[in-house]
């Protein structure tokens, strides 16, 4: 039974010294040169003394700990406006490279609206027109030209035939007129010969 006394005194002695020993470290971390500024907060509150007065609880904190308090708040501040500041700029300068880019893509945009709609188009004439405009006149001027071929092989053709008709009527004609002047020519050379044939009977009669 006392060595068990024993025992458990010092386990509390152990406990305690533990304790005590991490308090210290604690404390030993907290200080106003270093660290943020929460725990310089609480190094004054650490540091700092309290009494009471009219029933009040005071704290008691040096005057050079609060003045190295406040430098350290107004310098964490100053960062932290110098941080804000660039962060202004950098958002700024941001803003400024999307607006760039965005005025450089509705460039991109219209540039390539541009080109679609010429590569859609042609000049037809000096004017341009759209492709489907384009082909609806050309192949209009196609049909007509080819309108136009039919119409001339068509009036050719009876052109040919009339004139093949006509070259077939004058070469009947002409030898009509052959076979018309070949028997004239023998009615006269009969005539001839007979108008010939009564001369000389009537010589022969004297």
């Amino acid at each position: 039974m006392k060595g068990f006394r024993i025992l458990l005194l010092i386990t509390a002695l152990l406990a305690y010294n533990l304790q005590f020993a991490q308090e210290d470290e604690t404390q030993e971390e907290l200080s106003l040169d270093k660290g943020p500024i929460d725990s310089q907060f609480e190094f004054i509150f650490t540091k700092s003394g309290n009494y009471r007065a009219d029933g009040k609880k005071y704290e008691v904190v040096r005057t050079i700990s609060l003045d190295k308090l406040r430098q350290n708040v107004l310098d964490t501040l100053k960062g932290y406006n110098k941080r804000a500041a660039e962060l202004k700029a950098t958002i700024g300068g941001h803003e400024s490279t999307i607006g760039s880019l965005n005025k450089k893509l509705e460039e991109t945009t219209n540039n390539l609206a541009a080109v679609t709609e010429e590569k859609d188009s042609m000049s037809f004439l000096g004017i341009m027109v759209s492709k489907s405009t384009y082909n609806g006149i050309l192949w209009t001027v196609i049909a007509s030209l080819l309108a136009l071929l039919l119409f001339f092989i068509y009036r050719f053709r009876n052109s040919n035939i009339l004139t093949q008709e006509a070259k077939t009527n004058l070469s009947e004609l002409e030898t009509e007129y052959e076979d018309h002047r070949r028997r004239a020519l023998e009615r006269e050379q009969k005539i001839s010969r007979q108008l010939q044939d009564e001369i000389n009977k009537y010589k022969k009669q004297k």
